[in-house]
């Protein structure tokens, strides 16, 4: 199952809906649309493939479902995920901004063979790859992600990460962390997240620092995340690419199958 159409089949109706939404605390439903709360004050909300409606429709729908949101005080960001291909993303752009959303940058939805990524990667003297536990390694990589995304440095990201490292210990098929390092410092890292009964795992949170890309760090790390996925079982991998790493992906037999754009609020 490698054509393009196959692929975002699968992404339709094994990737989205309640599969998105692992880590949080609480996911209610409106008709087609999941809404996840997060104890971090996040709020994240997707609409499931296939949904067909009118313009005006689509609006109520949005207004009825960010409302409670957008006047919760302990809610401080919300993002509604949406795709490109859906019979609604004109009328769902246009009520997202009339609610006070901001889209944010495109990325390109890619899937392909775990194999086509596993390969062994030549990595640059001096670098090494490892999984990562640790709360003092965490805190570190989530630091250096926000330095090479030019973000605020925050600890909520590493926070949530460690809730989740604790809430699946033990568990083989939980979020696994990766980093590569070089004289004791992180210069690139991701991580793993295997999709409950699917054959797809997911690689999220890729960053390098700006000094160490274009040198073989980011495919070493993705291959090394791509060989533990095919010891769970997962033989597919996904992930939403900017276009830095969109192209390393292309190389290695990711396919596009469509693109995502976050609209985002912020209080």
């Amino acid at each position: 199952m490698t054509g393009t159409h196959a692929l975002l089949h699968v992404y339709d109706t094994q990737l989205r809906g309640e599969s998105e939404f692992a880590s949080a605390d609480r996911v209610d439903r409106d008709g087609p649309v999941l809404v996840g709360r997060y104890r971090e004050g996040r709020g994240f909300v997707v609409h499931e493939a296939g949904w067909r409606a009118s313009t005006g429709e689509v609006a109520r729908v949005a207004r009825r479902v960010l409302t409670p949101l957008l006047d919760d005080p302990a809610v401080t960001d919300v993002e509604w995920k949406t795709r490109g291909h859906d019979t609604v993303q004109a009328a769902l752009d246009d009520a997202l901004l009339d609610l006070g959303l901001v889209p944010g940058e495109v990325e390109s939805v890619m899937i392909g063979r775990a194999t086509d990524l596993a390969g062994d990667t030549p990595l640059p003297e001096g670098v090494r790859i490892r999984r990562i536990t640790a709360e003092s390694d965490v805190r570190a990589m989530s630091a250096m992600a926000d330095e090479a995304f030019g973000d605020p440095r925050s600890e909520r990201t590493a926070d949530a990460l460690m809730r989740r490292l604790a809430d699946e210990c033990g568990d083989p098929e939980g979020m696994s962390l990766w980093i590569a390092d070089a004289d004791g410092e992180i210069v690139s890292c991701g991580r793993l997240e295997p999709v409950r009964g699917t054959d797809v795992a997911g690689l999220w949170g890729g960053a390098t620092r700006a000094d160490r890309r274009r040198g073989g760090v980011y495919r070493a790390l993705t291959a090394a995340r791509a060989r533990h996925a095919l010891t769970l079982g997962r033989t597919l991998l996904h992930s939403d690419c900017s276009a830095d790493s969109r192209p390393i992906l292309a190389r290695s037999g990711l396919t596009t199958v469509t693109t995502t754009t976050p609209y985002v609020w912020r209080r």
